[in-house]
């Protein structure tokens, strides 16, 4: 009895074989570059077609290197830019908390918040807004806090602690009189206290794409937080 293996059968391929399919598909390499790497070229012919060929073929090689070249310095550009805008805007947000630290009083910290986050951040306004009816939290009535009624931050956040929006129209209830100049925002959810109701710290920009939806919000998060234990602290309000 003889012996049978199960195995597919491979169909061997000839040289001429291979040349007449490429002849058949003469765009084979261009719609399937990924070929190219597993080619050694030719050093050359004996008739002045064949070394044309490879002259042809050999600059299809070198143009795809360049190619492959040019993508890897474009992808280590952005991971170089990415990584110093990480960089820059993490030196921004400690350089905030420590602003926020300097406070001496809770005016001071308000104006820290509602003016100097502003700037130090380069956005264009920023804006504290609490939901009150005036008696939750003391000192509500502070000039650069906005109120708004209950149940407004859940209808605008949907759930969210951070939202980040890019062309937008801005929301007069949060930027006032600078609600026409914003177009962008990145709105902060605050929790300053279980004993009061819940408030937002809005950023505002001209830029219509300086916020948008997909950006890390980590850093801004970590600011949220701070200014949340800042206004715990001021006003002596439990956790």
């Amino acid at each position: 009895m003889s012996d049978s293996k199960n195995t597919d059968a491979v169909p061997s391929l000839s040289p001429e074989d291979v040349i007449a399919f490429l002849r058949s598909n003469p765009k084979f390499l261009s719609q399937n570059p990924e070929a190219c790497d597993l080619l050694v070229p030719p050093k050359g012919g004996n008739s002045a077609d064949a070394g044309k060929n490879v002259s042809d073929f050999q600059s299809f090689m070198i143009k795809r290197l360049k190619d492959d070249k040019e993508k890897v310095v474009e992808a280590t550009q952005t991971l170089v830019e990415n990584a110093r805008s990480n960089m820059n805007n993490q030196q921004r947000i400690h350089n905030v908390v420590l602003r926020l630290l300097e406070a001496r009083n809770f005016d001071e910290f308000i104006h820290i918040v509602t003016m100097d986050l502003s700037a130090m951040l380069d956005t264009d306004i920023s804006v504290l807004v609490v939901e009150s009816n005036d008696h939750d939290i003391p000192h509500i009535t502070t000039s650069g806090i906005r109120v708004i009624p209950q149940g407004t931050i859940d209808n605008w956040m949907g759930g969210q602690n951070a939202l980040l929006q890019s062309n937008i129209s801005g929301i007069e209830a949060i930027y006032g009189g600078g609600a026409t100049l914003v177009q962008s925002q990145a709105l902060l959810r605050i929790d300053i206290s279980t004993d009061t109701p819940p408030g937002i710290l809005a950023f505002g920009s001209r830029d219509p794409d300086m916020f948008q939806d997909g950006q890390a919000t980590d850093l801004v998060a970590f600011l949220a937080g701070v200014v949340a234990r800042c206004f715990r602290h001021w006003l002596d309000l439990p956790q």
